[in-house]
Formats: structure tokens, C-alpha cells, sequence
């Protein structure tokens, strides 16, 4: 059962559980449809402030190899030189600089992410969707949260016209993450 406890009482560290975690994104495809995807191995860590949320502070590290859309081909198109180069760049980082209270259950998250070895500032809005004890005992909380870049801004700028106008792929991505993270003791 999702309680919303005094939020004092979130104040710790905690470990994003991969298991109950989604970190994904949508790009718009051929200007007419969204190609959504996610990683599958990541880690990171959220530091908890419910007397303070501005003390909050959360890290990422997401391994590029793990994309996946869905198909593999694309998946492929992805790893190579064309986006990611995973082989020389095998890690994304986000490290967060700031947090802040937006009001209700809603913060905002400002901080460092590196893609291909370029680092820029982003913010994500998240909202917190509570807090549980789950039946083994583990203390969880959850957090919606969004954010859109530019691909272009971290070099990413593969692309191909289309006969019709426009591109193949957007530059605006936008970023989605369902995160469950348990309290470490």
C-alpha cells in the first residue's frame, strides 16, 4: 500500500532498482509517428532530503549497449558511429546540481548530463508518487519524472531528408523515467 508519510522521514540514501525502473525516451520518426525505446542496465543513487528537498541529489549512469526499441536493426543503428558510439563512448551520466521543491508532490532536478563525452545542463520535473514498504521489507519510494532535449546539443546529429520534407529523425527527444528506489540501511 502507497502511504505518503512526513516526508522527514525519507530523508536517506537510496538505490534505484533496475527491476522496477524505467529510464526510456520517444523520438518522432519520418515527422509522422514516435519510436519509443529505454535501457536496460543502469544504475544510480538518490540522496534524500524530506526536511530540505534543495540538499536532494541523485546520480545516473546508464550503459549505451543496453538500448533497446524494439528492433534490432535499429538498435544496431544506434550503437554505431551514425549516434552513440558505444564502443568508444559506453556510458551516459546525469549528475545532479541542484533540487527544489516545486509545490505538492511535484520537484524539479537540475544537472550535468554527459552523452558521447559532451556535458550540458538539464532539468527534469518529477513528481513523487509515494512511499511503501514492500513484503520483503524494503523501504521504496517513487518518482515520475520528464524532461526534452536536443539531440544536436550533444552531437548528435545523424540524419536523413525525407523526399516530402523534413527529417528522419527529431532533434527533440523527450526523456521519460518511472523510478523506484529502495532505502539503504
Amino acid at each position: 500500500m502507497t502511504t505518503t508519510p512526513d516526508l522527514a522521514t525519507l530523508t536517506g540514501e537510496y538505490t534505484i532498482d533496475p527491476a522496477h525502473t524505467t529510464i526510456g525516451f520517444t523520438a518522432r520518426h519520418a515527422m509522422v509517428t514516435n519510436v519509443k525505446g529505454k535501457f536496460l542496465d543502469f544504475s544510480g543513487t538518490l540522496h534524500l532530503d524530506g526536511t530540505d528537498p534543495a540538499k536532494s541529489t541523485a546520480t545516473l549512469d546508464v550503459t549505451m549497449d543496453s538500448i533497446d526499441t524494439g528492433s534490432a536493426d535499429r538498435d544496431g543503428h544506434l550503437k554505431s558511429s551514425d549516434f552513440f558510439k558505444t564502443d568508444e563512448f559506453p556510458k551516459m551520466t546525469f549528475r545532479s546540481t541542484s533540487a527544489e521543491s516545486l509545490g505538492g508532490d511535484d520537484y524539479r532536478i537540475t544537472g550535468d548530463l554527459t552523452i558521447l563525452g559532451t556535458t550540458r545542463p538539464i532539468s527534469i520535473d518529477l513528481e513523487f508518487n509515494g512511499a511503501a514498504k514492500d513484503p520483503f521489507g524494503n523501504e521504496r519510494v517513487g518518482f515520475e519524472g520528464k524532461a526534452e532535449i536536443k539531440r544536436s546539443e550533444w552531437g548528435l546529429t545523424w540524419n536523413a531528408a525525407l523526399e516530402t520534407g523534413g527529417v528522419l529523425v527529431s532533434d527533440k527527444i523527450k526523456l521519460n523515467f518511472d523510478i523506484s528506489a529502495i532505502k539503504q540501511a
